[in-house]
């Protein structure tokens, strides 16, 4: 009777800790995804506090293109609102029409000489491209750790702890339709 007791006792033990650590695994794996998608968000806040410098540069040189900064300048603002609290397809859509407004503003800029040859201009553009390879990484690492949630989620052991744990399926970042690649502009 002892040893049925002494068996028993093991046996709940190893069930609890095999809950623990289920339980710890899934919803460490939900706080890496929480961390990259923020992760995002700072990139592309950084990216739109560069835009205001850019289109300042821009509008000095351009003055008759008030429709391009008026887009950006609302593009902007749906990036901000869009890393507060938007969905991952919200944040995906904002940027989408940052980088077009982007595109826009540096296609103003190219009909300026002078402007290109700006050190402000070149520094500023310089620390856009470097704030691409920010966000392209970015996003990276979010599915990255969104896709090892996911397939925790779909796996056994760890599938039934998901219900549990209050952790579900991520969505991947995916970039809207045409916008796989950053957008470039030749000089």
């Amino acid at each position: 009777m002892l040893i049925v007791l002494i068996v028993l006792a093991v046996v709940v033990v190893l069930l609890v800790a095999f809950f623990v650590i289920g339980f710890n695994k899934l919803r460490t794996q939900n706080v890496g995804v929480d961390e990259a998608l923020g992760g995002i968000d700072v990139q592309l806040t950084r990216r739109a506090d560069l835009i205001p410098n850019l289109v300042n540069t821009v509008k000095g040189y351009a003055q008759h293109e008030k429709g391009v900064f008026e887009e950006v300048t609302a593009a902007r603002a749906g990036v901000t609102a869009a890393a507060k609290d938007g969905s991952v397809t919200e944040k995906a859509a904002a940027e989408a029409r940052l980088d077009k407004a982007i595109v826009n503003v540096l296609a103003v800029a190219e009909a300026y000489p002078d402007l290109k040859a700006s050190a402000n201009f070149m520094e500023l553009q310089k620390q856009l491209a470097d704030t691409e390879n920010q966000v392209s990484f970015a996003r990276q690492f979010y599915n990255d750790a969104a896709a090892q949630l996911n397939t925790s989620i779909a796996t056994i052991p760890w599938m039934f702890f998901a219900g549990v744990t209050g952790v579900s399926k991520r969505d991947f970042y995916d970039a809207p339709e045409g916008q796989e690649t950053a957008p470039t502009v030749e000089f």
